[in-house]
């Protein structure tokens, strides 16, 4: 009996540690470098520039890279709204939902803030294919990464 309950006790410790492992790591985060870019503007020509860098400088050279969209950048990926085209991106008709699209189809990661959307009166379904919901542990996972570096638009 002593050895079923050892057992027991053991299965448990390895179940709690891995639930506790996938918590703090949170979905979406992988291992190695990454870049998480904290974009608070719905100014355009800002946002380009922090989903440009993200996608050509970071994650087409190997890095995981999210784009954690808070405050008013949360504006940015509703599908109803569409956005200015600045400088270079006019000249191909490229908008900012489509910035986010080609990086989310080349594996980038873009999350909103909950209670930023949540004050704006969006809800996942008026944002753009792809687009995540942000909960704290994903949040976390990504901010608090020793191999992960913040910047911020």
């Amino acid at each position: 009996m002593k050895r079923i309950i050892a057992v027991f006790a053991m299965v448990l410790g390895i179940a709690f540690a891995t639930s506790s492992a996938m918590a703090q790591e949170g979905p979406n985060v992988g291992e190695g470098p990454g870049l998480f870019i904290n974009l608070t503007t719905d100014d355009t020509w800002a946002a380009a520039k922090a989903i440009s860098f993200g996608h050509q400088k970071a994650l087409e050279n190997g890095y995981r890279v999210a784009i954690w969209m808070n405050v008013r950048a949360v504006y940015l990926a509703d599908e109803r709204r569409p956005s200015h085209i600045h400088g270079l991106m006019a000249e191909s008709g490229t908008s900012i939902q489509d910035m986010l699209a080609a990086f989310i189809e080349d594996g980038g990661t873009v999350l909103m803030c909950q209670a930023c959307s949540a004050a704006a009166g969006l809800t996942l379904d008026d944002y753009i294919d792809g687009v995540e919901m942000g909960s704290w542990p994903t949040i976390e996972a990504w901010l608090f990464d020793p191999e992960v570096q913040t910047l911020s638009w």
